[in-house]
């Protein structure tokens, strides 16, 4: 593996560890307690390891947490990754992406540009997490999750509020599409499918569908069609769609 390369205009602490092959481009800063992991890419003006709120309450008593990223990560411009984050292996975002203290991610995740995940929360192995998406606080995304542009899980059943929040929780395979809202505490069920723009105010049980404003069930994921008639089966998605996952991931189609 080839060595680290820094660019002369970031900004790296000697707290920070950096493995072997970790590229960094221009303008970035690595704060204190950060892990890059072996053969990770940081692309220009990204930020690891940025102080949380109690850093400016007293900033010669801060003591951040450590900021891991695992190795083969891809880290594009922009993007914001605060203290106390953990990202697994084989991690990839667009551009401008912030992922809050709190936050646990795991391996082979990727996130799309200008997606905000607000701290406290887990997203397990390959999460596939679109562009513009909202994840609040205490959310729990499962493995192998789909979450489309714009999606928006809310954690506030009547904001403002500090004592009621928590976040949905999606199963794994489930996936929700463009545009849709998951209230506060809502279960999504493993293999659901969420149509697009929906309002989804109550659980939604596995395998099933759900579209509208309020969410009403339209049936079971086995009975979705292909308009163009391309596809025997369409769900569980991963019967036809198995790009970017390894060999053997998935299960057998």
């Amino acid at each position: 593996m080839s060595e680290t390369s820094v660019h002369p205009t970031s900004v790296v602490s000697p707290s920070a560890t950096l493995g072997p092959g970790v590229e960094i481009g221009p303008f970035c800063v690595v704060h204190d307690n950060v892990v890059v992991g072996d053969g990770s890419f940081l692309e220009s003006h990204v930020v690891l390891g940025s102080p949380t709120a109690g850093y400016y309450a007293d900033p010669r008593g801060y003591e951040p947490e450590p900021c891991r990223i695992g190795p083969s990560a891809i880290v594009r411009s922009h993007t914001v990754v605060y203290a106390g984050v953990t990202v697994g292996e084989s991690f990839e975002c667009g551009h401008r992406v912030t992922i809050r203290e709190g936050s646990v991610v795991g391996a082979s995740v990727r996130i799309g540009t200008n997606s905000d995940l607000q701290g406290h929360l887990t997203a397990g192995d390959y999460v596939r997490i679109h562009s513009n998406v909202f994840v609040a606080q205490h959310s729990t995304i499962e493995d192998f999750v789909w979450l489309l542009p714009n999606v928006t899980l809310t954690n506030d059943p009547h904001p403002p509020s500090d004592t009621c929040t928590v976040g949905p929780t999606v199963r794994r395979y489930a996936v929700v599409s463009a545009g849709a809202t998951v209230f506060p505490g809502v279960e999504i069920g493993e293999g659901a499918l969420v149509g697009a723009m929906s309002l989804v105010r109550h659980d939604v049980e596995a395998n099933t569908v759900v579209v509208g404003v309020p969410a009403r069930v339209l049936g079971p994921t086995s009975e979705v069609t292909c308009d163009d008639g391309k596809l025997d089966r369409v769900y569980p998605w991963w019967s036809h769609f198995r790009r970017g996952y390894p060999e053997g991931v998935l299960p057998n189609s």
